[in-house]
């Protein structure tokens, strides 16, 4: 920070909302958190995604309040990456749900808080949803039909050939776009997303694990099992075992 930034800082006196930058930009949150992940400020498309009136309702809490425990435990492994290395985060693609309950991929920007002597003290960041990154990247006019086919579609048997055609590239052309953009293929994209669609079929009722498996895509419960533990760490029994407890996002 040059002398004629810190002065123009130093002139403020009193913190400065510059979240409200974000309040009217369709499709983005913004949020800040201490150096224990906790929620120091949020604009208001946050706020309402957690069924909260006020901002004063948020301080203090953390991503464990709102979220299943794998999710919230992976959102709070970033934060500490970036405030351990001073390393932004940058296009990390993070899906969850919309406020309507539809499945859907966010793109998270993390960057770490620094004091007045250059020590990290929190973490601050932007998310914005798939449908408002949709219109700002080109990459998506290639790949964006195959994106909607796996939402739509991710419970069925889906090959990386039958994808490619649909983008009308070579099954090589569209994982390329796909690591561009998302930073892992398109096997793996779809992948993610079954095992979400299927953790929140865990959650919500009391299928049989093996019924879940099919219905989502995977040949068979052990198939289902080893990919699911793959991403969450976790087996899908103990997955459900342990976030039958855990706080459920708010509609």
């Amino acid at each position: 920070m040059n002398s004629i930034q810190r002065d123009f800082y130093q002139q403020l006196g009193q913190v400065q909302r510059f979240q409200e930058l974000f309040e009217h930009l369709p499709g983005i949150y913004f949020f800040v958190k201490d150096a224990e992940s906790r929620m120091m400020g949020a604009s208001p498309g946050i706020l309402a995604r957690f069924g909260l009136s006020h901002e004063d309702d948020i301080i203090g809490t953390s991503d464990y309040d709102y979220f299943p425990q794998h999710i919230a435990a992976k959102f709070v492994e970033d934060d500490q990456q970036v405030m351990q290395t001073g390393t932004a985060l940058i296009g990390r693609v993070e899906i969850w749900y919309t406020e309507q309950r539809l499945l859907d991929w966010f793109i998270t920007n993390k960057h770490p808080i620094r004091d007045e002597q250059q020590r990290i003290v929190g973490v601050m960041g932007t998310v914005r949803s798939y449908e408002g990154s949709r219109r700002s990247f080109q990459t998506y006019t290639q790949i964006d039909k195959v994106v909607e086919h796996i939402r739509e579609r991710h419970a069925s048997r889906l090959t990386v050939t039958d994808l490619a055609r649909i983008a009308d590239l070579s099954p090589r052309q569209l994982h390329r776009k796909f690591l561009e953009f998302f930073g892992m293929n398109v096997q793996e994209f779809l992948s993610r997303t079954r095992i979400q669609a299927a953790s929140d079929a865990l959650l919500k009722t009391d299928a049989p694990i093996a019924d879940i498996a099919l219905r989502y895509g995977f040949c068979d419960q052990s198939a289902f099992t080893q990919q699911f533990k793959k991403h969450a760490g976790i087996t899908p029994h103990k997955f459900r075992k342990i976030n039958a407890q855990q706080p459920k996002p708010v509609p």
